[in-house]
């Protein structure tokens, strides 16, 4: 169980990686398109469209469904639940560390302020 949501939210993360394959996911928010519209919507080759659509359908993002000789891709039941409850975990991680330095820092300032010399004017 454990390896399948770790390979789960790899392939995740690596579709989310690219930059092009993020602006598919928000174009396919918009609408349905197929994949000669998206190659030619992000200036590509229908081959390197293709494969960027295929990382997207193996992490679950997109479906392809093909009609004749066009491939229509929408974006897939797969929601980012797994992913965004990873990425909470470490930022309360983070924020508690965060918070930790605030108390040092604030600790260094406090003794800063009662630790000096008295000025002689």
């Amino acid at each position: 169980m454990v390896q399948h949501q770790t390979a789960r939210l790899d392939s995740a993360f690596a579709a989310l990686a690219d930059p092009t394959r993020r602006g598919v996911l928000e174009q396919l928010g918009r609408s349905d398109a197929s994949i000669t519209d998206l190659a030619d919507r992000f200036h590509m080759t229908l081959t390197g469209m293709k494969k960027h659509v295929g990382v997207l359908e193996q992490a679950g993002f997109v479906t392809t469904q093909k009609i004749g000789r066009v491939r229509t891709c929408r974006l897939g039941l797969r929601r980012l639940e797994d992913e965004a409850a990873w990425i909470e975990r470490y930022r309360q991680l983070w924020a508690a560390r965060f918070d930790a330095l605030d108390q040092v820092v604030e600790t260094l300032k406090l003794r800063e302020t009662t630790d000096e010399p008295p000025h002689d004017d």
